[in-house]
């Protein structure tokens, strides 16, 4: 098989020579590989399929091409993640030796060198050590182009709680369909046939799922944010019409439904009904829920001299209309900072002893938001406190102060890292930068986080 790119007087044209019967045209290409098994020759071919060359028939078979390749290469990643889980999890013992944990730290690498969370880094590598180990078919469909990643991890993910066995069962139930079906439609089967593998294992598989109940929230555009539950389906259905019932309690005010809908849900949580019921110090005085946010803004945008963006803390940067409105609620307490006027980083020091005080931990909390490895937000309030340099027990004198320069958050996760394997962290106390050095030899930086970012 062999392609040509024949250039013209004024126009470029993709076209092709070859015997009789191979693609000509890049629309013939396009068909010819969207049915094609991916793989290196073909994936050489995919620079045939230019965009202006294409009719809009051309174009659909193009995109399927182009999906069936992406498949391919994903595949290729499974098969990369799980042998960087299966080395990571040999080296644990020898590279924590701590028994207590059976932590391995391979995310922390994924994480940093894909640019992803820590938590979508372990995601990765779960899925990937599952796809390698227990579902050889599903990655075969998938490196052949005939389905697409996301379906390859909804097999992972609905089968999570099956034994291998009973995993093999459900996979060969759905498998054969899995090409011709969308990402729902194989959830779907996967769930029929996870029932109909072993239905004795639902009501047992469900008790241990609810064990994984939470909540979790993130920031969105425009000072908006995403605020979900996991939970038992008979508890949603019962939130659910919690909300509908207080929030056809309201005016017809012009809000739409689902407007209605998020303040009834926000007023139940927030705003409890005077007279509730509630534990000593579960409820602030006029029966409004205990509820702690916090603003980082600058005195010039409280006062209006500038509209600079605040930090609300958990969530991200919020506008200054909103810091104003958080600021001047009733019963808000504030609390002043004294910050670097070029950078921004704020600057107050506090005495050096081994144990932060209250306003050392406030300062370096408020001044980092979140943990200080790259790839990491966990709130800086619910980490630990770490000494860049250590602390010193024997003269405290002599290096490791207990002071915000020589202070980051780390979450007891990286916490660990940093002390029980060859991860190196080091902070530029002019910049506020965070650098880490990976056992791979990789360096990674963490930039600072201000009021204004």
């Amino acid at each position: 098989m062999r392609a040509t790119l024949l250039d013209h007087d004024d126009t470029t044209t993709t076209e092709t020579s070859g015997l009789p019967g191979e693609p000509v045209t890049a629309d013939e290409w396009a068909a010819h590989l969207a049915s094609a098994i991916p793989g290196p020759q073909t994936a050489a071919m995919l620079a045939l399929l230019e965009r202006e060359q294409l009719s809009t028939t051309g174009r659909i078979d193009a995109l399927k091409a182009w999906e069936r390749h992406t498949a391919w290469i994903q595949a290729q990643q499974v098969r990369l993640l799980a042998d960087i889980e299966a080395e990571a999890l040999e080296a644990t013992p020898n590279a924590i030796g701590w028994v207590d944990y059976d932590w391995n730290f391979a995310c922390e690498d994924v994480a940093c060198a894909l640019r992803l969370s820590g938590n979508t880094a372990a995601d990765r590598l779960a899925v990937a050590t599952a796809l390698e180990e227990r579902f050889p078919t599903t990655v075969s469909l998938l490196e052949r182009g005939e389905i697409c990643y996301l379906q390859a991890k909804a097999v992972t993910e609905v089968t999570g709680t099956l034994d291998p066995e009973a995993a093999g069962v459900v996979e060969a139930l759905v498998a054969p369909k899995m090409p011709a079906q969308s990402v729902g439609q194989t959830r779907r089967a996967l769930n029929r046939a996870v029932l109909k593998a072993d239905p004795q294992g639902a009501e047992v598989r469900h008790r241990r799922r609810r064990e994984d109940r939470t909540i979790w929230h993130r920031a969105t555009e425009d000072g908006m944010a995403t605020w979900t539950a996991f939970l038992p389906t008979p508890q949603a259905a019962q939130l659910d019409a919690a909300v509908d019932a207080h929030a056809a309690t309201f005016a017809d005010d012009g809000r739409t439904l689902n407007q209605k809908r998020v303040d009834a849900l926000y007023d139940l949580v927030v705003n409890r009904p005077a007279g509730t019921d509630i534990p000593a110090g579960g409820a602030a005085p006029g029966g409004r829920s205990a509820a702690v946010v916090q603003v980082t803004v600058s005195l010039e945008t409280l006062i209006g001299a500038d509209e600079e963006p605040a930090q609300l803390k958990g969530y991200g940067p919020i506008s200054a209309g909103q810091a104003r409105e958080v600021a001047f609620a009733p019963g808000t307490l504030w609390r002043r900072l004294i910050t670097h006027p070029a950078t921004g980083l704020l600057v107050k020091t506090d005495p050096a002893t081994y144990r932060p005080t209250a306003e050392t931990e406030r300062h370096v909390i408020a001044r980092d938001m979140t943990c200080t490895f790259p790839s990491c937000q966990m709130p800086a309030h619910r980490c630990d406190l770490d000494h860049i340099e250590p602390f010193n027990h024997e003269n405290p004198t002599a290096g490791g102060a207990t002071e915000p320069d020589n202070l980051m958050p780390l979450c007891r996760r990286h916490h660990l890292l940093k002390h029980r394997t060859r991860w190196q962290a080091e902070r530029n106390s002019d910049t506020g930068e965070v650098r880490w050095r990976a056992p791979t030899g990789h360096t990674y930086t963490n930039p600072p986080r201000t009021p204004t970012t």
